[in-house]
């Protein structure tokens, strides 16, 4: 079992509590963290699964169970089910995993596993619960497996091929889909690939199959060896942020009906930086007035950007240095109040400032657990 660092926490009740629902919505949730599970190299067995109380923005363990490399998650609309890649690369045996979720208790059933194309790295699930999305980052395409009334997942229906590569020729010989991000109204799904430099755009219809068509345009660039990875739209849908691994960049777009325009790129670090960069996750607050987002190799840093809420463009606010390596993914939680980030060796708690969108980190309320790359948050009815 992995052990919290404070203690009133492990006191807390997590069964048979009246949760408050009050001005302001649920203030208790469900953390779903999934890790890597290198044999060896660290201590995780799979997801992890953690209450959150967000009037104390504090943790306390409920379950655990053991999937390969379990390195992102997408949760159902209504919560019941879980679905998990296994980014395994060496052996071939990359796939997703259905898992029945029982956000009472924070209990985790295998239903059944789907190989993939690939080793996935990221996916997503519709609101209408009809199908799910992986990005094989290894296999350079993209997948959609539906999903049975009992929550199991099908044999996969569409397998996207993307071409090309980049200009860097270490990492982008090939191309490296990273994310399948839908639009909010679902309408649309979004693949940034880190090896192409290109963030290409699916017109997505839940009946058909195969359910994804490519979109016109078909896809919108980024800077050559930038390597877009991750995205995330503002709450209106009217913006699109995306962050570029290689290069530490984030681009702001304009968002209307699949199409995409280019705003303002910004440099996550300084120009007078040294060190190796590896940017990875993105957020926009649930106000939308900021975005949030990590960069790792020797930076190890979450970055605040402050957004004016006419333009969608993104001013510098702050930068705070993670208590852990290698800052992944990240979640806020619903309430604003509070950033939750894994790190290579531990999983970190920030305190949100709703006025100025500035951090200040929890060094109390901290979890030891080893490769902490997704996180997920749900609330607890």
């Amino acid at each position: 079992m992995k052990k919290l660092l404070f203690l009133l926490a492990l006191v807390l009740p997590v069964f048979g509590f009246a949760q408050k629902k009050g001005k302001g919505g649920p203030k208790v949730f469900d953390v779903l963290i999934g890790t890597y599970t290198s044999a060896g190299v660290n201590s995780s067995k799979g997801i992890y699964v953690y209450r959150f109380y967000a009037e104390r923005g504090e943790l306390a363990y409920l379950s655990e169970v053991e999937t390969s490399n379990p390195s992102y998650l997408a949760v159902t609309q209504d919560h019941h089910y879980v679905y998990a890649v296994n980014e395994n690369n060496a052996d071939g045996s990359g796939g997703v995993t259905a898992f029945k979720f029982d956000k009472t208790t924070g209990k985790l059933d295998l239903i059944n596993t789907q190989k993939s194309v690939g080793s996935p790295a990221y996916i997503s699930v519709d609101k209408a619960q009809k199908n799910v999305f992986i990005a094989n980052y290894g296999g350079g395409n993209l997948q959609v497996f539906p999903i049975n009334k009992d929550g199991s997942l099908g044999a996969s229906t569409q397998t996207i091929q993307d071409v090309g590569k980049g200009p860097d020729q270490m990492r982008q010989q090939q191309p490296h889909v990273h994310s399948t991000v839908l639009s909010p109204d679902d309408k649309y799904l979004l693949a940034s690939d880190l090896g192409t430099d290109k963030i290409n755009v699916f017109r997505y219809r839940a009946s058909r199959v195969p359910p994804l068509t490519p979109a016109t345009p078909a896809f919108t660039s980024t800077a050559g060896g930038a390597g877009p990875r991750h995205s995330d739209f503002s709450p209106n849908g009217k913006f699109l942020y995306n962050i570029q691994e290689m290069t530490a960049t984030i681009t702001a777009f304009s968002y209307d009906d699949g199409k995409l325009k280019e705003l303002q790129t910004v440099k996550m670090m300084p120009d007078d930086f040294k060190g190796v960069n590896g940017a990875a996750d993105i957020h926009v607050s649930p106000d939308g007035l900021f975005l949030y987002a990590t960069n790792r190799g020797t930076a190890n840093e979450l970055l605040v950007y402050a957004i004016d809420p006419v333009s969608g463009k993104l001013t510098y606010v702050s930068r705070n240095k993670t208590d852990g390596e290698n800052p992944r993914n990240f979640v806020i939680d619903p309430t604003g109040n509070f950033i939750v980030v894994g790190t290579k060796t531990r999983v970190n708690v920030f305190n949100i400032n709703k006025a100025t969108g500035k951090l200040t980190q929890n060094h109390n309320n901290t979890l030891l657990i080893d490769s902490a790359v997704c996180l997920k948050m749900v609330p607890v009815e």
